[in-house]
């Protein structure tokens, strides 16, 4: 890990704590400073003095780098992806990141692999505690887990505790993630209160589908101007950020919880609901296989430098998320739950609900 003050003691840094397993500073004159802030608001923490991973906007010396192609320089100890100009230097356990561009999105995949080695992975899912027990509702983006979210508070015993992200570790505690949320036209009635309060103008529904589509395209391009992807975020027609606060005005909010069910949500080309139970094999395959996929593609990317270069081998990094959740999620139920894709985010929600209800309803008794 690396000391906490910079070597001329001078710098000034942003600091996070991810639930007491992993700490990481961010440089205050790095261009990526303000988005890390925006969306890790949760794990600002201040006065720590061990880090695992440090991010700066400045580059260090590799001498007698190797080449990879047009791809990538490397050396014993660090790796710089040319096309994003960005570098990564191993430094014990831990990393240091370095770049001009948004770096949100390469230090993701850093942060879970330091944290699988603490025993905790990163999973892509909603998560809410009922009677004070942990639900995971993975699902692929625009299954309808933000509408899910705000139906499932209404109920009496349930916390928030994230809609998007979310960390489960080896004793089986699910840990939570309270990043802003972002809220798209299709939420309306969902979240009228939002809607109702004076705030950006938002693109009619119709069109929602293909903002998303061409926001996509262009993101790998945005992410290169911190400012410009900060804004982007902020003001984007596409959807409303907004804190989960804000968001579920009077919701319990929870931080950990023991996890008690796991449910992997899908739509598909069927005309009603099918529930099944899955063992913990087949869920923790999915959770792995689905985090990877929601992965930003430069995420991807910086996941293969490392693999490339030796510093992170995927079998190595696979295995290793693999064998957290199984011992986190052991003897705990699975299900996978496939709603009809014809059905609105409204509809699908109200089964997805009324599903979680029944299925967490005998464990949250006991």
């Amino acid at each position: 890990m690396i000391p906490h003050t910079h070597a001329n003691g001078t710098q000034p840094w942003a600091e996070f704590d991810i639930h007491g397993r992993m700490a990481f500073r961010v440089a205050a004159n790095s261009p990526t400073v303000s988005i890390l802030l925006d969306m890790c608001t949760p794990f600002r923490a201040s006065g720590l003095d061990r880090y695992d991973l440090t991010i700066t906007g400045q580059h260090e010396a590799m001498p007698e780098a190797s080449h990879a192609e047009h791809e990538l320089r490397y050396t014993d100890h660090a790796v710089h992806l040319l096309k994003s100009d960005v570098q990564i230097v191993v430094d014990g356990d831990g990393y240091r990141l370095h770049g001009r561009r948004e770096l949100l999105t390469a230090a993701l995949p850093l942060i879970d692999c330091i944290l699988v080695r603490r025993g905790v992975a990163m999973i892509h899912a909603a998560t809410v505690a009922y009677k004070g027990r942990g639900i995971v509702m993975a699902a692929w983006g625009g299954v309808g887990k933000t509408s899910t979210i705000a139906k499932m508070l209404r109920h009496d015993g349930m916390a928030f505790m994230g809609d998007d992200w979310a960390f489960v570790d080896v004793a089986g505690q699910l840990l939570g993630y309270h990043k802003p949320m972002f809220i798209k036209p299709h939420h309306r009635s969902i979240y009228p209160h939002l809607f109702a309060a004076k705030r950006k103008p938002l693109v009619p529904r119709a069109l929602s589908k293909p903002i998303a589509e061409l926001t996509t395209i262009v993101h790998p391009l945005v992410t290169q101007y911190p400012r410009v992807a900060r804004f982007t975020r902020r003001w984007s027609p596409e959807h409303l950020m907004v804190t989960p606060a804000a968001a579920l005005p009077g919701a319990g909010m929870a931080t950990e919880a023991p996890l008690e069910l796991v449910v992997f949500v899908e739509r598909f080309d069927g005309s009603r609901p099918v529930l099944e139970e899955r063992n913990v094999d087949w869920m923790v395959t999915w959770l792995v296989g689905n985090f990877h996929a929601e992965l930003p593609r430069h995420s991807r990317e910086i996941m293969t430098a490392l693999a490339a270069t030796g510093f992170l081998p995927l079998d190595r990094a696979f295995q290793g998320k693999r064998a957290v959740l199984a011992a986190g999620m052991d003897g705990r139920p699975a299900y996978r739950l496939r709603v009809p894709a014809a059905w609105s985010a409204d509809q699908a929600s109200d089964e997805i609900v009324e599903h979680l209800l029944r299925l967490a309803e005998p464990a949250g008794a006991r």
